[in-house]
């Protein structure tokens, strides 16, 4: 028997179920499938640009997340151990934005505000541990097999929406090549109570971090901190995980902090990824199964919720008010060279100054940012293409 809506969202993470939110709030039918049986809980994205939280706003998503997550005023790149840094004080957006800040919130706990919001709706269906089997699509619908506890089960929609990440079965059904690589260091990502901020005089709540032989970041959430290391040189991700080695690169940053208890820890490859095509037919890709792309700058899960926002409208003009369904080739046209020249390339670029190891580029680097931050006009121009809002404007205005 075929279970039918108007549209197919295959992924219960951030970029599905903020599709399904957009539709759903305009009472479309909308089914969302999910492999696993419940929300992710892993440590995984935590900053929220100035335009996400606009778009969120009318939702009430943005009310509860400022509620339980932790506004960043500054963001800054510093020399460790000395301190010298460049602060980038986002204040200089008011008027660009309602909210001239980055916010750190757990990606998982934006994920369950947004699945509240859609209980909420009767005209979206959710399925967890339903896992997407096979695509099929004619001029008219699309069929979609998936597999339950209970068996096979056989959706139909108008359209269907690949929002199942980086694995996407979605992308590998309708055969679009991913192409690009991998970056060859293992991300660390270890959460813990210590209080770096009593610790480092002038430490933003978002810190990207020079130390003598590599790299580390600080990012705050409320009662806690997320650090991200790497292995030094020699030593495996392995070696690099054990109790003594993971305290001695923590040490790195503070030397006399004694034990510093970590309560998690997730080591984590970057990739940098780019989907050949983000629609075929009646199907489309978002997020992660569309592009993937290095963390530094906070970029990918923020750009994939946008990609959400971009083909929703469209989809909405479709179903509800009649538009010419050859408007939805502009999603593609407007978000795909978005991923390629400024969410991927700009977190390469970020990675790739955070890798620098040579002292002296570090400083000429260090000097040109603080005369950045510095200047008024260039810090806007500067954070208005770090915060996306560039890259969103002109994405609004390709045709």
């Amino acid at each position: 028997m075929n279970e039918r809506a108007e549209v197919v969202i295959a992924g219960a993470g951030p970029v599905g179920l903020t599709a399904a939110l957009l539709l759903g709030s305009k009472g479309i039918p909308v089914t969302v499938l999910e492999a696993e049986p419940s929300i992710s809980q892993e440590l995984r994205a935590s900053t929220f640009h100035p335009p996400t939280l606009d778009m969120l706003a009318p939702y009430g998503i943005t009310a509860r997340m400022l509620d339980a997550g932790l506004i960043c005023p500054n963001w800054q790149v510093r020399l460790h151990p000395s301190g010298e840094r460049a602060v980038f004080d986002l204040s200089v957006l008011k008027g660009e934005t309602d909210h001239p800040y980055r916010l750190q919130c757990e990606q998982s706990k934006y994920a369950q505000f947004v699945l509240d919001a859609i209980r909420m709706l009767p005209s979206v269906t959710l399925s967890f541990s339903t896992a997407v089997t096979s695509v099929e699509q004619n001029a008219d619908h699309v069929t979609v097999r998936a597999l339950s506890p209970s068996g096979e089960r056989q959706f139909v929609g108008s359209y269907l929406i690949g929002a199942d990440g980086a694995r996407s079965a979605v992308r590998r059904a309708l055969d679009i090549e991913m192409s690009g690589d991998v970056y060859p260091e293992t991300t660390i990502l270890a959460t813990t109570l210590f209080p770096f901020h009593d610790k480092l005089e002038g430490l933003s709540n978002v810190s990207y971090c020079w130390k003598p032989d590599g790299t580390f970041s600080l990012l705050r959430l409320p009662g806690v901190w997320r650090v991200s290391l790497y292995a030094r040189e020699g030593q495996t991700t392995e070696q690099a995980l054990e109790d003594e080695a993971q305290q001695a690169l923590l040490h790195d940053i503070v030397p006399d902090a004694g034990r510093i208890e970590v309560l998690e820890t997730r080591p984590y490859r970057i990739h940098r990824r780019l989907a050949a095509a983000y629609r075929k037919g009646r199907v489309f890709l978002a997020g992660d199964a569309a592009h993937l792309n290095s963390p530094s700058g906070g970029m990918g899960m923020n750009g994939g919720i946008h990609d959400a926002f971009g083909l929703c409208e469209k989809l909405i003009a479709v179903l509800q008010d009649d538009a010419d369904d050859r408007i939805l080739d502009r999603y593609e046209r407007q978000r795909r060279p978005i991923a390629e020249e400024e969410i991927i390339q700009q977190a390469h670029r970020n990675r790739s100054r955070m890798q620098e190891r040579d002292p002296a580029r570090r400083r000429a680097m260090l000097e040109e940012l603080q005369r950045t931050a510095a200047d008024a006009g260039k810090l806007k121009a500067y954070l208005l293409k770090s915060s996306m809002i560039d890259g969103l404007r002109r994405a609004a205005a390709t045709e």
